[in-house]
């Protein structure tokens, strides 16, 4: 088993950066992918970025491309997501989740294929 919390949402204005965390417990994590997902009220959860366990590959959706960057530190645990350019269709719940353990060929963006998901945060962009 797997927990995942999330911190470093909050409020900021467009154009600003924020730095998201997410701490997984236990001596597994280094087998894990990570994801990070959001989602906002009446929309479907969706994919934002992940990376595989190995870190060799690594996932963007179009939209935030050349503005998030996804990396993890295994000795810490921890998966990061630092968020530059904010814009206010960022704002969201954000979630981070583990799954694909070991594998590499797995698609990244597909919900199915985590196991294990985080509260989420909230980020909020203001114009």
């Amino acid at each position: 088993q797997v927990q995942l919390v999330e911190s470093g949402g909050g409020l900021v204005q467009a154009g600003g950066s924020l730095r998201l965390s997410c701490v997984a417990s236990g001596s597994t994590f280094s087998s894990y992918a990570m994801g990070w997902f959001r989602q906002v009220p009446g929309k479907e959860r969706e994919s934002v970025v992940s990376i595989s366990w190995s870190g060799v590959s690594r996932y963007y959706v179009d939209s935030v491309k050349g503005r998030f960057t996804i990396s993890r530190d295994n000795a810490k645990n921890t998966v990061y997501l630092q968020m530059n350019l904010l814009k206010p269709e960022d704002t969201a719940v954000y979630y981070c989740a583990a799954g694909a353990r070991y594998l590499e060929h797995v698609d990244l963006r597909r919900q199915r294929n985590y196991d294990y998901w985080g509260q989420g945060t909230q980020v909020t962009v203001s114009s």
